[in-house]
């Protein structure tokens, strides 16, 4: 990386941690995740009262890691910020006329979101497996076993990359508004209810947050008419990567070609 690529992102990250927003927003998907991957646990600490193959079938990852998929949404919301709060300010202009090189000033400010994005997931994933083992009491699982490290991994992954995806999204449509209005509701009622639709799953499986649910272990088996996926773990990184690729390069394409 150039001195003047550096320094780029540095400023970037300047502006990040300056923002009032961006605490509160990676405050609010700690608290969020948290806070309900601990009453989830409590909820399954005991499932006497559940069918002889409920029991069996039961994943204690489902508890530990479900919360995420409300805890992702603050986080979403500050990448969107982390983009578009430069157009509804009007900074846009100084900033590009700073660094005028528009390839450089939008890698610089998607980089500096990434590294902030990506050191939340860990903290959030790591404080929400503690807070949803001490919920589930003698169902807890140790942070130890593969399925457990592989889904931990995974969940750290999906929520940087998903951050990603919000802020090319939030460079192609250029406004916190509508960029939250299209994400927060595909996100949180979209996808996931259309995805329990078996013709509907056929298109809204593929959608990003379905592919975290199958890294996380919050759906069911590949064979599963209702909630399986037809991919698996490495299929679900496949498909993330497609569309945090198209996500950057549609909102590069939008600010290379059109005015602040």
């Amino acid at each position: 990386m150039s001195a003047t690529a550096g320094r780029a992102v540095v400023a970037e990250w300047t502006k990040i941690r300056s923002v009032r927003s961006t605490a509160w927003t990676l405050l609010l998907a700690l608290v969020l995740s948290v806070g309900l991957g601990y009453a989830l646990g409590r909820t399954f600490r005991d499932i006497s009262g559940l069918s002889r193959e409920q029991q069996e079938a039961f994943d204690p990852l489902y508890p530990t890691f479900y919360s995420l998929m409300l805890g992702q949404l603050a986080l979403v919301a500050f990448a969107v910020l982390v983009v578009s709060s430069e157009y509804t300010s009007g900074t846009i202009r100084a900033s590009l006329a700073a660094v005028p090189w528009r390839g450089r000033f939008y890698g610089a400010k998607v980089l500096a979101g990434t590294l902030v994005a990506a050191a939340a997931a860990l903290v959030t994933v790591t404080a929400t497996f503690y807070a949803a083992q001490a919920g589930l009491g003698p169902r807890a699982v140790s942070l130890g076993g593969d399925r457990v490290v592989f889904a931990a991994v995974g969940a750290c992954f999906y929520l940087t990359l998903i951050c990603v995806i919000a802020m090319g999204v939030a460079a192609m449509l250029r406004s916190s508004a509508l960029s939250l209005a299209i994400l927060l509701p595909l996100l949180f009622l979209g996808s996931q209810g259309l995805g329990n639709v078996p013709k509907v799953k056929t298109v809204t499986q593929y959608l990003p947050d379905q592919a975290g649910m199958v890294l996380m272990h919050l759906t069911g088996p590949a064979d599963d008419p209702r909630f399986g996926p037809e991919y698996g773990q490495w299929g679900a990184v496949g498909i993330l990567v497609l569309w945090t690729a198209a996500a950057l390069v549609g909102g590069y394409l939008v600010l290379r070609r059109r005015d602040a």
